[in-house]
């Protein structure tokens, strides 16, 4: 910027006739730039025309009289001038310009809370490297992909616990993401009910137009003093839209070693009904994973859904350059008009 407000200043400067200064404007009226070309054109049909039609007049001089001297040269430069004027114009006329676009991206942003059981089920392995450590990557993806959004997360197991209020701040919401573990909650069981309630109580006094709550868990209610549908329907009232996603497959799923350091495999079952009717009071969805694929294209949907409408405002900032062309073409027009007005060109032609 401050080397465009010195050749402003300078318009007297050869750098405006570098290639890279050229290259860099951007031209109202480009097609013009072509009339260059024609210009020379034009002088060399004017100078057969003047060479077939003008006058001669025949003068006898003795030979060692006859001879080339370079100063004749120089009865070209009144028409290289006025080449160099036209060319000037025209450059003139076809506006250069330089144009600073400025973007400025906002959003209202969205209310998000993320819900993550973290007992001692989501250990199981039927997910890489296990359950917790799958939700953990995938929350910190959707968290990567979101803009101005207030993101806050609460864990549960025989407890709810909030793990972070709603923040913008999503680098210090990954550390807190990274450090979750299963021994941050010694109460075991799965109280899903009073992690609603919790996310609930952090989310009621947002003014958000648009309030998600997203629940993750592998288990049935078996822990808290409040029931998960009773949670569930306050969290509505207060307009928060519950999304709600089981993880797990049915049957026997490995978890763990035994004495041997063989895998160990144990029984697993998941009742549905509980997370489908949170979801359907919360007028969100339901999802059943069974990998770490399926959870990451769950996250992705509920990303696609609930995006905020981003806003643009652009500022464009146009400066001319014609002017300095222009005053260009007007020095180089009166040089070639002192010249024309002199004998010496006349003399140099003769």
């Amino acid at each position: 910027m401050e080397s465009q407000i010195d050749l402003t200043n300078h318009w007297a400067s050869f750098s405006w006739f570098y290639p890279e200064t050229l290259a860099n404007f951007s031209w109202e009226n480009e097609l013009l730039l072509y009339l260059i070309l024609v210009i020379p054109i034009l002088f060399l049909i004017k100078w057969i025309i003047s060479r077939r039609f003008r006058q001669k007049l025949p003068i006898a001089l003795p030979k060692s009289k006859i001879g080339w001297n370079p100063i004749t040269l120089f009865r070209h430069f009144p028409s290289i001038l006025l080449f160099f004027v036209f060319s000037l114009i025209i450059l003139a006329l076809a506006r250069p310009q330089k144009t600073n676009e400025k973007v400025e991206q906002w959003t209202e942003g969205i209310d998000i809370m993320l819900v993550v059981d973290i007992s001692e089920s989501m250990q199981i392995e039927d997910f890489k490297p296990n359950r917790l450590e799958a939700a953990k990557n995938v929350a910190n993806d959707f968290i990567a992909g979101r803009l101005q959004d207030r993101i806050g997360m609460v864990i549960f197991s025989g407890d709810a616990y909030s793990l972070s209020p709603l923040t913008t701040d999503y680098d210090l919401l990954k550390e807190y993401i990274k450090e979750i573990s299963f021994d941050m909650i010694e109460n075991r069981g799965t109280a899903i009910g009073s992690a609603l309630a919790v996310a609930t109580n952090r989310m009621r006094e947002s003014n958000s137009k648009s309030k998600v709550l997203i629940l993750l868990s592998d288990g049935d209610n078996t822990a808290g003093n409040i029931d998960p549908i009773t949670a569930a329907k306050l969290a509505d009232a207060y307009g928060i839209k519950i999304y709600t996603i089981a993880v797990g497959k049915e049957g026997k799923v490995p978890f763990g070693k035994d004495f041997f350091g063989r895998t160990r495999y144990v029984e697993n079952t998941l009742d549905e009904s509980t997370l489908r009717e949170i979801a359907k009071i919360g007028k969100g969805r339901f999802y059943r994973v069974s990998d770490n694929q399926a959870l990451e294209q769950v996250f992705a949907l509920i990303d696609q859904y609930e995006k905020a409408e981003i806003r643009e405002t652009r500022f464009k900032d146009t400066s001319d350059y014609y002017d300095i062309y222009l005053r260009w073409a007007i020095v180089l027009f009166l040089i070639w008009m002192a010249l024309k007005s002199t004998f010496v060109v006349n003399i140099l032609q003769d």
